[in-house]
């Protein structure tokens, strides 16, 4: 942390509420599926795809989240899922329930947004790239939330809505860093597709990072 003007390092670190001193973190590695080569992917290019009824991003990645009863905030901030050459951008966003998500049309054709998922369905209908106000939901139930388009079938996309505002997206080899997080017992749960969610008990300290690796 630098200092500010006149306040020395010891100082202003001292300023700090000691329940953002003491916020530990957990880290680790998702074992993550083989990245299915006959996939048509372009390298870190993520999309979505089905096999055998299961929604993934291909290449794989994990939603590591930390599950427990924690306090809501008064407000969310508002995230977007664009669409951008007849693709999903993000394809998999976590969020947690009652955020605004945002669906920016940047396209030079229209799109028409919808789900028939259990934990939100809803339908935007036909809209150009100019459209104002950005169409957008409030997904405010947990659980997965599919994306399609009514006009480009091969479109889909995901939106992990979660209880709780700790989580974090690993990296494509399933390395994950969580901080910022309170003292207790509690469930780390990874999400790796829409069949496949795996969990430890974790137990944080503060000023502690815990290690936990879903093999």
């Amino acid at each position: 942390m630098r200092s500010r003007g006149l306040v020395s390092f010891s100082a202003s670190f001292a300023l700090l509420p000691m329940s953002i001193l003491g916020q530990g973190a957990v880290e680790g590695r998702v074992g993550l599926p083989e990245l299915h080569t006959a996939a048509p992917v372009v390298v870190k290019r993520y999309e979505i795809v089905t096999r055998g009824g299961v929604l993934s991003t291909q290449p794989p990645l994990a939603v590591v989240y930390l599950e427990g009863s924690f306090s809501k905030p008064k407000s969310q901030p508002v995230k977007q899922v664009a669409q951008k050459n007849l693709e999903f951008v993000p394809p998999l966003l976590p969020v947690q329930v009652n955020t605004r998500v945002e669906f920016p049309n940047l396209d030079d054709t229209y799109h028409s947004i919808f789900s028939y998922s259990p934990a939100k369905r809803f339908d935007l209908g036909r809209y150009r790239p100019e459209e104002r106000p950005i169409p957008s939901e409030i997904f405010d139930r947990a659980g997965l939330v599919t994306l399609r388009c009514d006009i480009h079938e091969h479109m889909r996309g995901l939106i992990l809505v979660l209880n709780t505002p700790y989580f974090v997206m690993t990296d494509p080899e399933g390395r994950f860093r969580l901080g910022g997080l309170p003292s207790g017992h509690y469930t780390l749960k990874a999400w790796i597709d829409s069949k496949t969610t795996r969990e430890k008990a974790v137990t944080l300290k503060s000023g502690e990072t815990a290690r936990v690796d879903f093999p």
